[in-house]
């Protein structure tokens, strides 16, 4: 890249702002919340209380400003997210990596979702999150427990996460920033 194409960007950078909106989905206490308070400010609590409904809350990294939906995970509010993921930039789903028994609740919901009209083409990032504990799968068990390589009609990516240790929150974020709209 030039010095005239570095300085374009440069130019650019300053007058466009890259936005985007989120849904964060999966089941209860998979970590959406204290995903959503990393992203936000950096910080982890231990003990966070179940999202009732949905919480919004918008983020601001460098030129791109974030919305993040929140959205409840225990089987009352499930029938919500379809509405929710309309017309998002991405769906981030994540998933407690170490909660085993819960895998395959977790993965029909995710193919149930992904197989609305209304989401087609949407891209997924899916997060094993709490790989800080032992009992928690790796990245090829969690691959294959959600059948993600059956997801063919959108982009998809998976990342193995820690919110409490903050452990790749930093390719979540790039990630997530690929996949911002330009507005101006």
């Amino acid at each position: 890249m030039g010095l005239w194409d570095a300085l374009l960007n440069w130019l650019r950078s300053l007058f466009f702002t890259q936005e985007m909106e989120l849904s964060l989905i999966g089941l209860q206490n998979a970590g959406k919340t204290s995903l959503v308070n990393v992203i936000a400010t950096g910080g982890y609590s231990e003990d966070m209380i179940p999202t009732v409904g949905f919480n919004m809350r918008k983020v601001t990294k460098g030129n791109v400003t974030i919305k993040l939906w929140d959205l409840g995970g225990q089987p009352r509010f499930r029938s919500m997210w379809e509405r929710y993921c309309r017309a998002v930039s991405a769906i981030v789903y994540v998933v407690d990596a170490a909660d085993r028994d819960n895998l395959s609740i977790s993965k029909s919901e995710l193919h149930d979702l992904l197989s609305k009209p209304s989401l087609y083409g949407i891209p997924i990032l899916v997060l094993g999150n709490k790989i800080d504990k032992p009992e928690a799968v790796s990245k090829q068990g969690l691959t294959d427990q959600m059948d993600l390589r059956s997801i063919t009609d959108r982009e998809v990516c998976c990342y193995m996460i820690s919110c409490k240790n903050s452990t790749n929150i930093d390719h979540v974020m790039d990630w997530l920033i690929k996949h911002s709209k330009t507005m101006n």
